[in-house]
């Protein structure tokens, strides 16, 4: 799957599992598959559409959890 929609976000312990929780039901709103992997610094979610990411760019400002394109 390609890396385009990804953003690498810095969170750990319960904010990330509260990301993880968040990501899945973007995920299963929109009907698309999701995945993490590590990245350099933080952790890489992406998705397979623009709009779920989106959506997630935006649950992270949110909770106040810094995210960048990754």
């Amino acid at each position: 799957m390609a890396k385009e929609n990804c953003l690498v976000v810095h969170a750990a312990g319960r904010q990330l599992d509260l990301l993880r929780g968040e990501a899945g039901r973007i995920a299963k709103d929109s009907k698309l598959g999701w995945w993490t992997d590590r990245a350099d610094v933080g952790t890489r979610f992406c998705f397979e559409d623009a709009k779920a990411k989106e959506a997630f760019a935006l649950t992270c400002d949110n909770f106040g959890i810094r995210c960048r394109d990754g």
